[in-house]
């Protein structure tokens, strides 16, 4: 936190030219749109499985990004304030200089609904950003071992000469919770733009976050919350499937878009580079509007693969923000758990039901059983929240529940593997973030 910050600080940005004196001030530190919503830690996704490279674009990387994408015990992250846990440091001193501020800044009567928004987003980015370092830096919540596994630095105020500390990972989620039921309190029911969170936002990523926890009673109970304030679905039949970037129209108006974020951009997830899983882009009907509408096809040298372009920010850049198909994904994953089969296929088949060509007839899936129901709303789930960073998490938590999804790269004839609950799945602490700090480094 200490490497983040300092040098944050040094480059004199935004947050030093103003010396905070109204809500005004500290929202304006939320609303920079490059520096809070496209600056999403990313290793999580080059991690996954849904993608591969070639040995050609593989040496043509960086030594960080090589082994990121290898899954090697270090090496993984340079030292400065290009890696993921300043990215994620960064929003949560940002947030933090906020909440230190909020209650100190002058306020009338009819700022009472500015200072709540403020605050409440304010709680939401901090929220946010922990529950991502979690899952990149910590190892899979489990309830087990939760209140001895590592977890992360919990960074609650804006001095950040106070020594780091690790928190375990039952204490990190309790923040994390705590966190974003305060911005749910205080956060406006919708928000005028996507850029800026809302009470459904703060829901839906309670929901993700007790998923992420397999505590799916509560998962479903925010799930529902969120949904019934937004659960708008998108019809891809309204999409021009040949487009270079189909939802470059609905960048900023997507129905679907509850929480408006990217991720930066690595060199390994470029288009030019990452290569749809063969077996993953077969798996989708010829009739599913998703299979022309997120990928086309390569050329050249790179001819029978496929990239993806079906990001919501309706550009290469990727998407990652929190939309009501997710959420209609948990509720009906919760309920598939819950032994609700046909509540879980119908909230499934409302959202195949937009994603089907039109010219052709949708046959509702079904399911026999509460494991058949699970099983076949995974697959779905990964078909449609592709590239979006939640496919790692999703392999962590799976895996707790058996589910051995063991991953595989092959490089230059080398073969690279990560079995299930590795320790690998808790990416290595930047080397100078350990040196300036002394907390623990991931084992590894």
């Amino acid at each position: 936190y200490m490497t983040g910050c300092q040098k944050y600080l040094e480059k004199k940005s935004d947050l030093e030219l103003i010396i905070p004196s109204s809500i005004n001030d500290l929202q304006s530190l939320l609303d920079n749109y490059l520096q809070v919503n496209q600056r999403d830690p990313s290793s999580g996704e080059v991690c996954s499985d849904d993608y591969f490279i070639s040995d050609a674009d593989y040496s043509s990387l960086d030594e960080f990004n090589r082994n990121m994408y290898t899954w090697q015990k270090s090496g993984v992250f340079r030292n400065g304030i290009d890696n993921d846990w300043a990215s994620c440091y960064t929003h949560i001193y940002r947030a933090n200089i906020v909440i230190d501020q909020i209650d100190k800044v002058a306020r009338e009567a009819n700022d009472e609904e500015s200072w709540k928004k403020t605050k409440g987003h304010a709680y939401f980015l901090r929220a946010r950003s922990f529950l991502f370092a979690a899952s990149i830096f910590s190892l899979a919540y489990d309830k087990n071992t939760s209140k001895s596994d590592p977890g992360i630095v919990l960074r609650l105020d804006a001095d950040f000469n106070k020594k780091s500390i690790r928190s375990s990972v039952e204490i990190t989620y309790k923040q994390i919770i705590s966190d974003l039921m305060i911005a749910s309190d205080l956060l406006p029911i919708t928000s005028s733009h996507t850029t800026q969170p809302s009470k459904a936002a703060a829901y839906a990523t309670l929901a993700r976050t007790y998923l992420w926890m397999r505590n799916y009673d509560s998962c479903f109970k925010y799930s529902e919350k969120s949904l019934a304030i937004n659960s708008a679905i998108l019809n891809y039949n309204d999409l021009n499937s040949t487009s270079t970037f189909p939802f470059s129209n609905l960048r900023y108006t997507n129905p679907e878009d509850i929480s408006n974020f990217l991720m930066v951009s690595l060199p390994t997830l470029t288009q030019s580079r990452a290569k749809i899983d063969s077996v993953l882009y077969r798996s989708y009907n010829i009739n599913d509007l998703r299979r022309s509408i997120f990928f086309r096809q390569n050329t050249g040298t790179n001819s029978g693969t496929y990239a993806f372009k079906g990001s919501y920010f309706g550009s290469a850049a990727l998407y990652d923000g929190i939309t009501t198909a997710e959420v209609l994904l948990m509720r009906a994953e919760c309920l598939a758990r819950a032994g609700k089969v046909p509540n879980a296929m119908v909230d499934l088949n409302s959202l195949l039901s937009k994603r089907w060509r039109n010219a052709s007839p949708f046959i509702p899936l079904t399911a026999n059983n509460s494991s058949d129901a699970l099983n076949i709303i995974l697959i779905e789930r990964r078909k449609e929240l592709i590239m979006r960073n939640l496919r790692w998490m999703d392999i962590k938590r799976l895996n707790k529940e058996g589910f051995n999804i063991i991953l595989r790269r092959k490089i230059n004839g080398q073969d690279y593997t990560l079995l299930p609950n590795d320790k690998r799945y808790a990416l290595p602490i930047p080397d100078d973030v350990i040196q300036m700090s002394g907390i623990q480094q991931n084992e590894r």
